[in-house]
């Protein structure tokens, strides 16, 4: 009963907090997405932890991260107008992201390492899951032999801070960076972005979700959600083929990528109008999700606080350099910190924080830099930890 009872929480409350951002300025500004991570977390420290819940939720929550997230991935996408996109702005945007976290993070072995024995590899582990993701950070544990206890440590206090660094992106850094970087990513043109498909801003463009379950549109979102599992299937057979497992987040993510992308030019999809919005939806159940799961109280901050600094460091400095490079060579604003938020957080992020900024055109460049720096992650992981040895 309570498994069912907080699946019917995670799948409605999404829907209240979007009517409560229709209904207030104040709110609609906080965004839906940082509102949800505020619950989520208050949820989880007030009532989940505190009646010793957690154990007994964790499989419904577990299960709803992973599938959340992966079904909202493909639909998305659907949504998109590839046709526009700037592969020289992408490229450029990659190699200041890669630059900005490999630079960043040399200088911070040098300020933060205590003669730990192994320091290094700490360092090749930072410099792969903040090019790459989360599967980057596992590959190099076995391939630089880090201790299981450092690993946890590590990863720990990377999911928290990049969780901090995500909700200083929504809060309000969006709108500095936009100033700093002159805005040259405007307001309108964000709505621009928005309206590559005339049918999907045709109701409302303040109020995207709506008219979701009409009779017009709810069989094609069902359609594109049928899609999106033939997609994440087709990529879990390409995955176990190729590596053994179903799972490959590389090989997973850029064969979801690829048929996602080839899908949103046939006309049957173009059709599927409330697919992004349909996607993201999913993407706010996952959020509320994710936050649910956080249990402040079992955290030891004491423990290592060289190596959180670091952590920090690294994510914060990074992001400090992206900026002054990104002036330099006249980047704009959104596809600076997209580019940061696909790879410190992972592509799977980055049609969140494109919903945050009102620009689903920049989704597309976010995506592609995840995906390359997937790919590199491990090889620069490995490089940087023989080079400091």
């Amino acid at each position: 009963m309570l498994q069912i009872i907080s699946l019917l929480f995670y799948f409605t409350f999404p829907a209240f907090i979007i009517y409560l951002c229709r209904k207030s300025t104040i709110l609609n500004k906080i965004g839906e997405i940082l509102l949800l991570y505020i619950v989520g977390i208050l949820i989880s420290n007030l009532v989940i932890f505190p009646l010793g819940l957690g154990d007994k939720l964790y499989g419904v929550q577990d299960a709803l991260t992973s599938v959340m997230i992966l079904l909202a991935f493909p639909m998305i996408l659907f949504g998109c107008d590839f046709k526009n996109w700037k592969l020289k702005k992408a490229i450029v945007a990659l190699c200041i992201g890669l630059v900005s976290v490999v630079t960043v993070d040399i200088i911070g072995y040098y300020i933060f390492d205590d003669n730990q024995s192994g320091f290094e590899k700490i360092t090749g582990m930072l410099v792969g899951v903040y090019t790459g993701g989360t599967p980057n950070l596992a590959s190099l544990k076995i391939a630089l032999d880090v201790d299981a206890e450092t690993y946890i440590f590590v990863h720990t206090f990377d999911m928290i801070i990049s969780f901090v660094y995500l909700v200083f992106l929504m809060s309000f850094g969006i709108r500095v960076f936009r100033i700093l970087l002159k805005g040259r990513q405007s307001t309108d043109n964000c709505q621009q972005a928005l309206s590559t498909n005339t049918d999907y801003m045709s109701q409302n463009s303040e109020h995207p979700y709506s008219n979701i379950f009409t009779k017009k549109h709810f069989p094609k979102t069902l359609g594109s959600l049928g899609l999106s599992l033939l997609i994440i299937g087709l990529g879990m057979g390409v995955s176990y083929l190729i590596s053994g497992k179903i799972d490959n987040m590389l090989i997973l993510i850029m064969t979801m990528t690829t048929l996602s992308i080839a899908a949103s030019f046939l006309p049957v999809v173009k059709k599927m109008e409330k697919s992004y919005d349909a996607g993201m939806y999913l993407v706010l159940i996952f959020s509320l999700v994710v936050a649910s799961m956080v249990d402040v109280t079992a955290i030891d901050y004491r423990a290592g606080l060289n190596i959180i600094a670091y952590i920090a460091f690294v994510i914060f400095g990074s992001l400090i350099l992206s900026i002054i490079l990104s002036k330099i060579f006249k980047v704009d604003s959104d596809t600076m910190v997209i580019t940061s938020v696909a790879l410190i957080n992972s592509p799977l992020f980055v049609p969140m924080i494109a919903e945050s900024m009102k620009n689903k055109k920049v989704i597309i460049t976010g995506i592609t830099v995840g995906v390359i720096g997937y790919a590199v992650g491990n090889y620069l992981g490995i490089f940087l930890a023989q080079l400091l040895k």
